[in-house]
């Protein structure tokens, strides 16, 4: 079960939360989680070159300890990234102390205050110790479900185009398991919106 479309209720129960972007203007906010990968995340920054498209990597810390060349191109072409912890915890599974000491370890490989939570699960009590080393939680207002391996190309992207706008948080994934969906959703999304005058930026 997933909501494409994050609901004014949940944004409320979380408001310290950063769910979406101030709408001044045409703009969109891509974000790009569970990378590096090193056949995904290089597709992902050539389409968005091609369109001269700023985004955000939400990293895996052992993915970018397994693809330093690949987490240093993204840094290089001027995208911003993000913690994802270490190895990718469900935090409602997870006890505090461990899920902090996972997200610490991925943050010696990514230098960031932008965090965002593995399958949005995170506790009231880890939200609080995060923020108070200083990280802005980042999560979403639209969501591509291109991890959903029962989903067509053509569904995810209608999801993004539906629900899109000024200010969105639009959250795909460069990962394996969303290849399938991700590579025919992104170009499209970026051929339509900056048809539209959209422009699109990074965290």
């Amino acid at each position: 079960m997933y909501l494409t479309k994050t609901p004014w209720w949940l944004r409320a129960l979380y408001p310290t939360l950063v769910w979406r972007m101030p709408a001044q203007g045409k703009k969109i906010y891509l974000s790009f989680d569970d990378g590096p990968h090193p056949v995904a995340t290089p597709f992902v920054l050539d389409t968005l070159a091609a369109y001269n498209a700023k985004a955000s990597f939400f990293c895996i810390g052992k993915n970018v300890a397994a693809e330093p060349a690949i987490y240093q191109r993204i840094l290089a072409e001027g995208h911003a990234v993000g913690n994802h912890t270490h190895q990718h915890l469900n935090g409602w599974k997870t006890p505090d102390e461990d899920y902090l000491a996972d997200t610490m370890k991925a943050a010696g490989y990514i230098q960031t205050d932008l965090f965002r939570p593995p399958y949005g699960r995170i506790k009231r009590s880890q939200v609080k110790q995060l923020q108070e080393k200083g990280m802005k939680i980042i999560m979403w207002d639209v969501l591509s479900a291109d991890f959903d391996m029962n989903l067509t190309p053509q569904a995810s992207l209608s999801y993004v185009l539906y629900h899109s706008g000024p200010g969105s948080i639009v959250l795909f994934h460069d990962s394996e398991k969303a290849w399938d969906r991700m590579s025919v959703a992104l170009p499209a999304v970026l051929k339509h919106f900056t048809s539209e005058g959209y422009v699109f930026d990074r965290l």
